[in-house]
């Protein structure tokens, strides 16, 4: 086991508005506001052909290939995740979602683009005194990063 210690800093509560796609908006969220790192839930609505990331090709290989799901039709969410910069100091959300619909769930990460139905509220706790940082890995593609605290 590895860890870091941080301390709570500001609270936000963000709207995300129809079209928007969530770890964009966050990210680039967290850029204006110079939020380095963060944990975060969020509940609303995804949007027909959100894609989640829903496994890896094979768990016992080394290399992480992802799965990759497209939901068919809106989906009701929710989630949870954390914001760390990478080693250039440019955060990277990571974050899950269990999305819905009648009797059908799927859970995934949400890195290939999830899209905002209607609206999803987050709220974002930021983390500060934190010296966590999401590095590149040959295990995981370029845009999956691992957290080192």
């Amino acid at each position: 086991m590895k860890y870091s210690e941080a301390k709570q800093g500001r609270v936000f509560v963000i709207r995300l508005e129809n079209g928007e796609i969530l770890h964009e908006s966050i990210e680039k969220f967290a850029i204006e506001r110079s939020v380095k790192a963060a944990s975060l839930i969020v509940v609303g609505g995804a949007d027909d052909s959100s894609k989640l990331i829903v496994g890896p090709e094979d768990g016992r290989s080394k290399k992480v290939v992802p799965v990759v799901c497209s939901l068919d039709g809106v989906h009701e969410v929710t989630g949870t995740g954390t914001l760390f910069p990478d080693e250039e100091g440019i955060p990277h959300l990571h974050m899950h979602l269990s999305c819905g619909r009648g009797n059908d769930v799927i859970t995934g990460c949400i890195r290939h683009g999830v899209k905002v139905w209607h609206i999803m509220e987050v709220i974002l706790t930021e983390l500060i005194d934190c010296s966590a940082v999401r590095k590149s890995s040959p295990m995981f593609p370029p845009n999956l990063k691992l957290l080192e605290p």
